[in-house]
Formats: structure tokens, sequence, C-alpha cells
């Protein structure tokens, strides 16, 4: 996932939302947003080659993690354990974010990653560049494939439509999601350089990206309200943020299961 786009605590009626893109390969085996039968109350994608998960809620619950990018690959070294399973081991467990932060103590055995963990009154970060667990204090923030808040043109954009978003009564999820499918690229001489060819960081430089070989698989929307009800929505892509599929999933305080919905653009109105 390259984009995280979090308002914690922007006010107590509208505690937290979470916009999220993830970019990977498009050959990369993937499954849906769906509940683990393993893990009752886990709602999560799964990457089907390692087994874990790039976004998930279970109940007051959540996590999301990005890798960093560290220019060229250095295929000398082969990380043993998926960044994933972190995001994975935290919502299958109930340790406070906090606690969670300091046992991980094989971090040099993971790529280079962020970690960002929430439950009903907190959010942490961390990554394997900054080792120190941060607790975040009521915000918006932004995330991409660098530090937290690292001002790369997607991660401003991002904030800056969140930050609008956030001064309507009511969440529009469809201009949620409008903001998610922006494919514009920044300028060149806004792009930052992170050691990839040029032409990378331009396609990369966009919240929706577009590639014939990889690009933004899926977008995610988590809300929650006051009292703890909260609701998740995914939205799956194959390259064309015009058309999608999509599951959404709402909860109550207790955790328990209000609905489940399944659509897509050839089902919709607005396709």
């Amino acid at each position: 996932m390259c984009l995280i786009l979090i308002a914690h605590r922007p006010e107590e009626q509208f505690p937290l939302l979470v916009l999220a893109n993830r970019d990977e390969y498009y050959t990369r085996p993937s499954a849906a947003a769906e509940i683990w039968q393993e893990s009752p109350g886990l709602i999560a994608g799964r990457d089907l080659i390692s087994g874990g998960t790039w976004f998930g809620a279970r109940n007051s619950r959540w996590a999301t993690v990005t890798n960093i990018r560290e220019g060229v690959k250095n295929e000398t070294r082969r990380s043993s354990k998926s960044r994933g399973w972190l995001v994975r081991d935290y919502l299958q467990g109930d340790m406070p974010p906090a606690d969670f932060i300091a046992s991980i103590e094989d971090a040099e055995d993971f790529a280079g990653f962020n970690l960002l963990l929430g439950d009903a009154n907190e959010l942490w970060y961390t990554s394997s560049r900054e080792r120190a667990a941060r607790l975040l204090p009521p915000g918006v923030y932004g995330l991409s494939n660098h530090l937290l808040d690292t001002p790369w043109p997607k991660v401003e954009r991002g904030k800056e439509g969140l930050k609008q978003l956030l001064g309507t009564p009511e969440l529009d999820t469809e201009r949620a999601f409008a903001l998610l499918a922006e494919t514009a690229v920044a300028a060149d001489a806004d792009l930052p350089d992170t050691g990839i060819p040029h032409e990378w960081e331009r396609a990369l430089s966009a919240i929706f990206i577009t590639t014939p070989s990889y690009g933004t698989r899926c977008s995610t929307l988590l809300q929650t309200e006051r009292g703890g009800c909260g609701r998740l929505i995914e939205r799956r892509f194959e390259n064309d943020p015009r058309r999608w599929q999509e599951s959404a999933f709402s909860w109550t305080a207790q955790g328990s299961l209000l609905d489940r919905q399944d659509v897509s653009t050839e089902n919709n109105a607005t396709s």
C-alpha cells in the first residue's frame, strides 16, 4: 500500500477516518477483504503468497503497513518475514499498540516498513528507520513509502483533500473514493529522488497509479463513529479507476457484524 491518509480524532463525533491505496504488481495474488474464519471479527484482504495483510480492522483495532522505498533493491539480502505479518499479528491479538511495537524484537528480519496501529483511543506509528514508537496526537496525517508526513506531492495532495472532506457535515463516500482515484502525476520539479528511474518516480507520484504491470490494486475506507460503530469499504481495480468491485462491512461497538454488501460498476447506477 503506497498512500494512507488518516484523520485521527478530528472531533468526537467522527473519531477516525482512514483512506488508503494499496499499490502492487498485478500478478501478485491476493484475496479481497473478507471476515477471516480463523479470527472472528477480523476484516482484511490477504496476501496469498505470504499470508499477511496490508490493511485490516477488528472491532476498534485497526492496522496498516507500507514499505519504505529504498532505491534499487539489494537482491543479496532477502527478508525472512513479511511486513504483512505485523498487521495480521496485531489484529489477531489483544496487545495494546505500544506494547505490540515494543515486542517487535526482530525488525531487521523484515524489509523496510512503516507501521500504523490504532485502537479505540490511540494511534501509534513506528518504522524500521525510526524504531522508537510515536503516540500521535489528534490530527491529519499522510504516509506513503517514506516516513510519516514526508511531504511528497501525493501525500500533500491527499492530506489537503482529506481536510476538505472533513469540512462537510457528513462524509461523502464517493468524494472520498474520487480522491483516492486521482491519476494526475506530479510536475518533474516536485518529484522526490528516491533512487529509482525518473519515469518510475513520475508514475508513482500519482495518488492512483496505472502502469502496464504495477498499480493501485485496491482503495480502502475505514470510518468509526462515537460509541464504537464502524465500517470498512474496499474497492478493487484492474488498472482502471472507473471499473471496480466493492465489498462493504459495518459493525456495532461490540463487534457484531451489521451488514455486508458487494457491488461493482457492472451493477451500480454510477457506472
